[in-house]
């Protein structure tokens, strides 16, 4: 399992924002010299996360990119799920009934439990933790 390098750069973009002052807003081409994200590739990713209400977008003088809430109030789950859809380990996870051998398969509790654990873990980590816990923007 690998996260896709749409939603690597998804974080990327939501880090650098969260670092910004309060109600601070970026240029694409800021955020694409300082992650190293092609600009094309942003302009594409801006536009899911804006269509997911992370990030707001302005046009024209003085506009630029801006997260659309409280950096505690994303998480890292919202950023893959806006970017990649649904997280999941396994189809049976989320559909018991898709897989025929759901009654009696010796692994199914361990998919689930490892599901729940790592949506717990993303959806409890925030921007604000990430951010807090030392990282700055590159200059």
């Amino acid at each position: 399992m690998e996260i896709s390098r749409r939603t690597d750069y998804g974080v990327r973009v939501i880090i650098d924002l969260a670092a910004l002052p309060k109600d601070g807003r970026a240029s694409t081409l800021e955020i694409a010299e300082r992650q190293n994200i092609p600009a094309p590739f942003l302009a594409k990713i801006i536009s899911q996360l804006s269509l997911s209400g992370l990030v707001s977008t302005y046009r024209g003088s003085g506009g630029g990119v801006s997260l659309a809430r409280p950096a505690s109030e994303i998480s890292l789950l919202h950023v893959i799920e806006a970017l990649d859809g649904p997280l999941r380990l396994n189809r049976c996870v989320i559909e018991p009934s898709a897989c025929p051998r759901d009654k009696h398969c010796p692994v199914h509790h361990v998919w689930a439990k490892a599901q729940a654990d790592l949506t717990n873990l993303l959806s409890g980590t925030t921007f604000d933790d990430l951010v807090e816990s030392g990282w700055t923007a590159p200059q």
